[in-house]
């Protein structure tokens, strides 16, 4: 189930924020493939998250990592290959810019690189032995997602349904959405506790932790509204008006 659009048009005209995180990223990756494979293992290892890096520092001091916390950041620009980065920036784009429009260009920063941050820490604790590099912005993403499942729950979102070779189009709720969404990371992430190794390369818990800490913090970061804005005949303004 991939998401094509949504149907709650922005207020502002332009998302800077959002097209801004968009263009920061695909530069970095541009840059990631200029690099040749040992460069690139050396970038992702130093600016990737490593675990085990933090959870048993006389190895990392061993093996060369520096003693910094740098990647908690760096992390969440750098990405595995195009389908990664494709997909990562779609999903941002068609649910960015609603909540920047409720929070404004600089809280949306703010708030995007917190649920990213907070991703990490959450992979670090639930995978604290674990040497393999984790990278991407799915973990700030989650949390963008949280903010706009409280803030648009009934908005539309279309989205793809591969059945065998035929591709089905549906409209569903962004709450519909969005709880299917989390629970598939729960329960892969429950999965990857369970039975190490067994549920791919994917960072379920860090998704789990972003989206958990969007869901916490959105409305810390919401700006306040010039007057108030009926909602369109698709969204529920969180702490406004229902449908009309």
């Amino acid at each position: 189930m991939f998401p094509i659009r949504d149907t709650v048009p922005n207020r502002s005209p332009f998302p800077a924020a959002t097209v801004t995180i968009i263009l920061v990223n695909a530069v970095i990756f541009l840059f990631q493939v200029t690099l040749r494979h040992r460069q690139l293992e050396w970038l992702v290892d130093m600016f990737g998250i490593i675990p085990a890096r933090y959870t048993h520092p006389h190895w990392a001091s061993i093996v060369g990592f520096p003693h910094n916390y740098w990647p908690f950041l760096t992390s969440m620009f750098l990405h595995g290959g195009w389908f990664h980065i494709i997909s990562n920036m779609w999903v941002f784009w068609i649910f960015g810019d609603n909540v920047e429009d409720r929070m404004g260009p600089i809280r949306f920063v703010v708030f995007y690189v917190i649920c990213g941050v907070a991703a990490g820490i959450v992979h670090v604790v639930t995978n604290g032995a674990s040497t393999m590099p984790v990278i991407g912005a799915s973990g700030a993403i989650a949390g963008v997602l949280a903010a706009y499942m409280v803030l648009f729950p009934l908005a539309r979102i279309v989205v793809l349904i591969p059945i065998f070779f035929y591709p089905l189009f549906v409209e569903i709720h962004a709450f519909i959405f969005v709880l299917i969404w989390f629970c598939a990371q729960f329960f892969n992430g429950a999965l990857a506790l369970m039975a190490p190794g067994q549920v791919g390369g994917i960072a379920w818990w860090a998704h789990i932790g972003g989206f958990g800490t969007g869901l916490v913090l959105y409305r810390f970061f919401l700006a306040r509204q010039p007057g108030d804005r009926r909602s369109s005949g698709d969204a529920y303004w969180a702490g406004g008006l229902g449908r009309p």
